[in-house]
């Protein structure tokens, strides 16, 4: 028997906290009334303020909060004034941004960062030991019955809503026995600590190949170029009179024993007018120094202003600009029709150079290190595909690319293994603390 929801709802005027439609969600805990507690039970409100005649700014600490609860230090820019007042809060606190929590900037201070200082935009809260665990409270928190929750207490001004601290610590949360809470969180670390484990296992491969270019460069380099201060050029040696060219010419003449990476690579560069299929939805492919190539999204022929460039398994292609920061990545599994920007530089192997070989080259520091000294232009340096290929790389045996690109392989496997458990292990445990799941 198929069940109809009501269209239509009818909700007294004194049961409500705001008046919109969204703040009629409640989140349904499927958990005995004893187990479900407010926030505030478990946690508590910490206000102490940063004296910034004692504290400089630039002793202080603070950070970033992403979207999915992660922090990270941030860059102050020699920044030596902050205007407003400054909170402390500490590892195991949790921390919200009153603006964007709704997209799920909450989340719980890493042990990693023991003090960290926030503005006034980000309520601070201990989590009491005799309650709950940080942990746990972390979980309930990233859950999307509480974010959804989270969201149906917005008010405020379009585009500067928030959510004020009293309505977070009014939200019910189940708050089961200490053993329960802790299987919870013991299945969670130990999922995290698998998938960081296989993240570690790449970039072991990364950092091996990595020491093996420096000694081969240092074993067979005639001069020094990476670590010397300063350069003494013929200017028939010379194609250009700058800094970087004379740089990239010094290691040029310093490593004949090198190859031009264009000895092996060529331009794949391939337009399309995906306008001319106006109805259809086109994957359209990026690239970043985190992730190496990713999907990015569909997107209508008709929406596109300027032809594409297609994209194939086993190709590359990287940022112009943000290629100095790692941006250069390999094509997966792809459609037959997967895009990617104009403005990305696409490239692909013509003989002499395994492809999970080179996907580790380029991912090393010492290649990274090479394309600062490669790029073009003045104030947004970029790196063409024709700037690429003139880089010197040490032409290794196919036995030991064949070595790298294997051990890269296994590494990614084992990260997809690692991936795909930590998302049954999230589904498993949101449902355990939605109470649809028992241990």
């Amino acid at each position: 028997m198929t069940r109809t929801l009501p269209k239509a709802f009818a909700v007294w005027f004194e049961d409500l906290d705001l008046w919109s439609v969204s703040s009629f969600f409640k989140i349904g805990w499927h958990w005995p009334e004893e187990y479900i507690k407010p926030l505030r039970v478990a946690l508590k409100r910490k206000k102490i303020v940063v004296d910034k005649k004692q504290n400089p700014i630039e002793t202080l600490q603070l950070v970033t909060l992403h979207f999915d609860g992660t922090m990270e230090p941030r860059d102050l820019k020699g920044k030596t004034n902050f205007k407003g007042r400054l909170y402390f809060a500490h590892a195991g606190d949790v921390i919200y941004s009153k603006i964007d929590v709704r997209n799920g900037a909450i989340g719980v201070v890493p042990d990693e960062m023991p003090c960290i200082v926030v503005s006034s935009e980000y309520p601070v809260y201990e989590v009491l030991s005799t309650v709950a665990i940080p942990r746990y409270i972390k979980l309930v928190i990233r859950t999307k019955h509480f974010q959804q929750a989270i969201n149906s207490m917005i008010s405020g001004a379009s585009g500067r809503k928030r959510v004020q601290p009293s309505q977070v610590e009014s939200m019910e949360i189940p708050i089961p026995s200490l053993p329960v809470r802790q299987a919870m969180v013991d299945r969670c670390q130990q999922a995290q600590a698998e998938r960081q484990a296989a993240r570690v296992a790449l970039q072991t491969v990364i950092d091996d190949l990595n020491t093996a270019l420096y000694a081969h460069y240092y074993a067979h380099c005639q001069n020094d170029v990476l670590q010397r201060r300063w350069l003494v050029m013929d200017w028939k040696d010379l194609g250009c009179w700058d800094v970087k060219t004379a740089r990239a010419t010094a290691f040029r003449l310093a490593t004949p024993i090198f190859e031009p990476l264009g000895n092996f690579v060529e331009e794949a560069t391939e337009l399309v007018k995906p306008w001319d299929e106006p109805e259809k939805d086109w994957p359209v492919y990026g690239v970043n120094n985190k992730e190496g190539v990713f999907f990015g999204y569909y997107q209508k022929g008709q929406a596109f202003n300027a032809p594409y460039k297609r994209i194939c398994k086993d190709w590359f292609f990287h940022n112009p600009t943000r290629s100095s920061v790692g941006s250069l990545g390999i094509v997966p599994d792809v459609p037959e029709d997967a895009l990617t920007s104009h403005e990305y530089q696409v490239w692909r192997i013509k003989h002499g150079l395994i492809p999970g070989y080179v996907d580790v080259l380029i991912n090393t520091p010492f290649f990274i290190e090479l394309i600062q000294f490669h790029r073009v232009g003045a104030v947004k340096q970029r790196l063409y595909v024709s700037n690429l290929m003139e880089i010197p790389i040490p032409t290794f045996p196919l036995e030991e690319q064949q070595r790298v690109a294997d051990a890269r392989a296994a590494a990614l496997n084992r990260i997809a293994l690692a991936e795909q458990d930590a998302t049954e292990v999230a589904t498993e445990v949101e449902a355990l603390i939605l109470g649809t799941r028992s241990l």
